[in-house]
């Protein structure tokens, strides 16, 4: 499939990223069961999906077999993935959780790599390289690796690998659909699975206060999921997997202004090589997008 460069993709990927990156802080907010929080955060966000979806000339629409399984499967991603992340969140730093949470950047974009059957050029194995270090940066820094944080470290990590499989089947659905056909569908069957998954909990279901609730599913799952699932339709994986890990950085900002969790120089120099890994890769990515096609994996 061949990218069709956008000026406004790669800005709209970034504030995507920055909208993403609040969620953990209000998962914490809410005060119904994690799991509860993404059935919330999706069955809210359906109504505004669909409205906006028939307000841009992205209406709701049936896909064909094979595109359908491919929306269902990353939808069964997506659920296992947001169960586990917002578990986790609960029970690690929000750094911690926002961090190994996105551990699929790098899964993704090996897809992407491996999809163009081509190694990575020098100076997007620079920015992969970049990036790696203002990771090991914020782990070293506001990332707190202890056994008090173990069991939610686990699960954000394990989190992180099935939200590679959600991204690499949302790619494959939009070789046919438009970015808001697939978040629609996507988060129309996810809505359906973590609803019983919450219940089989026991967690507390119905909120008393309905502002973080309503507060994730504009800001995660509209705006943040919104424009990175356009994002992934228009801009090689490269970058949209190095565009990821600005959540981890914008992230241990948000726990240390509002938790007291501590933000190091360490930190600042994390967010810096990931924030020059990103302009190291943009350097080239007009010639990313027009060079060799990938396979069209469409049937």
């Amino acid at each position: 499939m061949t990218r069709k460069a956008h000026p406004l993709a790669f800005p709209a990927l970034l504030i995507g990223n920055a909208a993403l990156a609040c969620g953990p802080w209000l998962v914490r907010l809410a005060d119904v069961g994690p799991v509860a929080v993404g059935f919330w955060r999706l069955f809210l966000a359906l109504p505004l999906l669909a409205v906006l979806g028939i307000a841009v000339g992205q209406k709701p629409v049936w896909p064909r077999k094979l595109i359908a399984g491919a929306i269902l499967l990353s939808a069964i991603f997506y659920v296992s993935d947001l169960a586990m992340w917002n578990i986790g969140i609960r029970m690690t730093k929000l750094a911690n959780a926002t961090l190994f949470g996105n551990c699929a950047s790098f899964a993704f974009v090996a897809w992407g790599l491996w999809l163009a059957r081509k190694w990575p050029t020098g100076l997007q194995s620079a920015a992969l390289a970049l990036a790696a270090v203002g990771c090991g940066l914020l782990v070293a820094g506001s990332a707190e690796l202890s056994a008090r944080n173990v069991r939610g470290d686990i699960l954000a990590l394990l989190a992180g690998i099935l939200y590679a499989g959600y991204l690499i089947f949302v790619e494959r659905a939009r070789t046919a659909l438009k970015p808001l056909q697939v978040l629609f569908l996507a988060t129309l069957f996810g809505s359906v699975f973590l609803l019983p998954i919450s219940l089989a909990l026991g967690e507390r279901v119905m909120p008393q206060d309905w502002t973080p609730l309503l507060i994730i599913a504009v800001s995660s799952q509209v705006v943040g999921q919104g424009l990175l699932v356009y994002a992934i339709g228009t801009l090689p994986s490269v970058v949209v997997g190095l565009a990821l890990l600005t959540q981890p950085a914008i992230a241990a900002m948000i726990g240390w202004f509002f938790y007291g969790e501590r933000l190091s120089v360490l930190d600042w120099a994390g967010a810096v090589a990931i924030a020059a890994a990103l302009v190291l890769v943009q350097l080239r990515a007009p010639a990313l997008r027009s060079g060799p096609e990938q396979p069209n994996l469409a049937p």
